[in-house]
């Protein structure tokens, strides 16, 4: 199957131009004509890459890319600008908004076409994305965390997983329990949009398990709405008797029957505010060890978070 280019272009006549190169190439290609645009079409369409150009109405190719990396279902897109400006100020502006790469206006085809295969190559080594959901999987989530200890600035990691799901999935079956991860994406992701900003990441590490990486500055009122809203649809998911009772009642492991709540997320945070970590693997402990406390605090169902305040020492 043909990977899928999304042009993003207010002139059509580059837009047809940068078309032709990438189908002789190939690729498909799918059109906007705004960065508004293509926010929507990249949501529609699930590209393999984006080339943008910057100078556009209503949404310029600067902002569009802060957008698309703000977004957890569209920040591992690789995107190429395409502008009319060659300064280095404006190509800076481009990498600090999240572009992985530049092209000039007027360009040659064949270098177009380099820049993309050169670019999924580089984009296809540095992530793994999971089917499921379409977020970015383990590779990416490693890389990032990894990135944000290097970088030994303030961040925030949330671990989350659901409770109950395992009852639910023997209940009502995988495909009932792909819809509750599914639903817990949508709602990481939504929430991750709305209140993240542009320096939040949100991944899925495969099952029912997430991480959010995002600032200080943020990390708490992600938690509070990822549990609220999570809370308020779970009901939802479950059929019209289980959902009067507010429980399923389930097998466990040794055979005996118990209820189980209806599912919910807890949150593991891990936060560089008392402490400094020095290797991702760190990081990842405290999140998981604050995630299983998290679940110890809930005895009638519905989600929590639990923050480490331990010091380094």
């Amino acid at each position: 199957m043909a990977e899928t280019v999304l042009v993003v272009d207010d002139d059509p006549d580059i837009r047809t131009f940068v078309d032709i190169a990438l189908s002789l190439a190939g690729y498909e290609t799918a059109e906007a004509s705004d960065g508004v645009e293509a926010l929507e079409r990249a949501l529609e369409t699930n590209p393999s890459i984006i080339v943008m150009d910057v100078m556009m109405p209503r949404m310029d190719g600067f902002e569009a890319v802060r957008n698309l990396r703000a977004d957890g279902r569209l920040s591992h897109i690789p995107v190429i600008l395409l502008t009319a400006k060659s300064q280095t100020p404006d190509k800076v502006a481009g990498f600090d908004a999240g572009a992985d790469d530049y092209l000039t206006k007027p360009f040659d085809p064949n270098e177009l076409v380099a820049r993309v295969k050169a670019t999924l190559r580089r984009a296809e080594d540095m992530r793994t994305i999971q089917p499921l959901t379409g977020l970015p999987g383990n590779t990416a989530i490693d890389k990032e965390i990894a990135r944000r200890v290097d970088a030994k600035g303030p961040f925030v990691v949330l671990y989350a997983d659901l409770n109950s799901f395992k009852a639910f999935n023997d209940h009502y079956g995988f495909a009932r329990g792909d819809d509750v991860i599914n639903q817990g994406a949508s709602t990481i992701v939504e929430v991750a949009r709305e209140f993240g900003g542009p320096e939040t990441f949100v991944g899925h590490i495969g099952g029912d398990d997430f991480v959010v990486v995002t600032s200080v500055e943020l990390w708490e009122q992600l938690a509070k709405a990822i549990c609220e809203r999570f809370d308020a649809v779970a009901p939802s998911l479950y059929d019209e008797d289980d959902r009067a009772l507010g429980y399923i009642e389930v097998k466990d492991r040794q055979g005996v029957m118990r209820k189980y709540p209806l599912v919910a997320i807890s949150i593991g945070v891990a936060t560089t505010e008392l402490r400094d970590f020095h290797h991702p693997s760190e990081v990842v402990t405290v999140a998981t060890e604050m995630k299983s406390y998290a679940k110890s605090l809930v005895a009638e169902g519905g989600s929590n978070f639990a923050a480490d305040r331990r010091t380094e020492d």
